[in-house]
């Protein structure tokens, strides 16, 4: 019975969107924003060397087509990565109204968001009244620190040491539909923390915001760290997913990394997490080795978002592009016969970019497995990935998609 394995390279996408006009970063819109063509454009133009060297080195993803995806989507070359592909590839487009980590998401597992998010759009006094004072009421204090828009490591350096006098939670957002609340886990509590998330999170969800996440610290005196307890609330998917396909037809199913939080817990066996993407990796390549047969593993790698694209570090972004590359190389050396894998994106984050938001473009869509061969999709829909991979897992599928199998 085949397996199958869905992996998000979270912000890895590859330009071109048609509708990029329409989604905008700093005031201005997205047409233009190319993820991984631009780090190849500034890796062979030498401006990124930061901790690495030369032209951008992917040979595993360029093999199997990420270069001939970047020009299929975009019409843009991306210098080293313009190998003649191996494997199954193309370029997927998202319908979804955002540029947002459950938008895309849940489009790749079958299921497009039918509402417009709710946001936050105030820089300072970000959120109504009614929502600061829910969450005095589940805190128990007096108010609340931030109240704005941030980045979740600054704020803390900023509010840190007044939250561990004040004992008042951090609540920050950004631009995307989310509510943010940063917390001592000493101090103020890690159980105190996820209670207040898991408290104001029926109240957000009604409102269509997305996600609400908790981001526990620890520390002293100004030097304070995030730890790995993240827990994101997010709002459930409208209707069952690929995961519940799956589960619903009695197999297995592993979710890697941020996967549970994003699909609300929903259609899962077994759940990967670890400190960082080094440790998903090594789940993944354990999961290529012991995962049984029929099951689907669904991953999400998010350091290229959240440690890269936002902070506009184009060299670190390259770093982490081509340590992924030595990982997706060891995994796909595991597969086993009748085996599907599918690399793929949620939405972009070029890093050589205006602002600091994800931006609009379209993603890469790389198939490989024994006896998958090569050949172009073309240009395809998110949806498309979980109505093939149901396809492949020989189950019903639910979305709108069609399978390009």
């Amino acid at each position: 019975m085949s397996r199958a394995f869905l992996i998000v390279m979270d912000s890895v996408g590859i330009g071109g969107a048609p509708d990029a006009d329409r989604f905008f970063n700093d005031g201005a819109p997205d047409t233009g924003a190319n993820t991984v063509g631009h780090i190849a454009q500034a890796c062979a133009e030498g401006r990124a060397e930061e901790g690495r060297s030369g032209p951008l080195n992917m040979p595993t993803l360029a093999g199997l087509g990420l270069g001939a995806g970047v020009k299929l989507a975009s019409g843009e070359d991306a210098p080293g990565l313009m190998a003649d592909p191996a494997g199954l590839w193309g370029a997927a487009t998202e319908i979804s109204p955002g540029k947002d980590t459950p938008s895309g998401h849940w489009e790749l597992a079958g299921v497009p968001v039918p509402w417009e998010w709710h946001y936050f759009p105030d820089q300072k006094n970000s959120f109504p009244p009614k929502i600061v004072a829910k969450a005095c009421e589940i805190a128990g204090t007096e108010g609340i620190l931030g109240n704005c828009h941030a980045s979740g490591t600054n704020i803390i350096e900023e509010l840190g040491d007044e939250h561990i006098r004040t004992g008042w939670p951090i609540c920050y957002t950004s631009a995307d539909s989310v509510f943010q609340i940063a917390a001592h886990e000493e101090h103020f509590g890690l159980d105190r923390l996820l209670k207040l998330c898991e408290g104001l999170a029926p109240t957000l969800h009604a409102m269509k915001v997305g996600r609400v996440i908790a981001r526990p610290f620890i520390g002293e005196n100004g030097q304070f760290t995030r730890t790995p307890n993240r827990r994101d609330y997010a709002i459930p998917a409208p209707s069952p997913t690929l995961l519940d396909w799956a589960y619903d037809a009695g197999r297995v199913t592993h979710a890697i990394g941020k996967i549970g939080d994003i699909f609300s817990h929903r259609g899962i066996t077994h759940l990967h997490k670890g400190k960082g993407d080094a440790d998903l990796a090594d789940h993944l390549i354990r999961l290529a080795n012991e995962a049984g047969e029929g099951s689907l593993t669904f991953a999400n790698f998010v350091e290229f978002d959240s440690l890269y694209g936002h902070r506009r570090d184009i060299s670190g972004y390259a770093r982490a592009l081509e340590w992924f590359d030595t990982v997706a190389a060891k995994f796909l050396d595991r597969l086993q016969p009748g085996d599907l894998a599918i690399f793929t994106a949620d939405h972009g984050n070029d890093p050589s970019w205006r602002g600091t938001d994800h931006t609009r473009e379209r993603v890469p869509v790389l198939g490989a497995g024994p006896g998958i061969g090569s050949r172009s999709v073309g240009n395809v829909g998110y949806v498309d990935l979980a109505a093939s991979l149901a396809t492949h897992l020989n189950i019903p599928a639910q979305g709108p998609g069609k399978s390009f199998l």
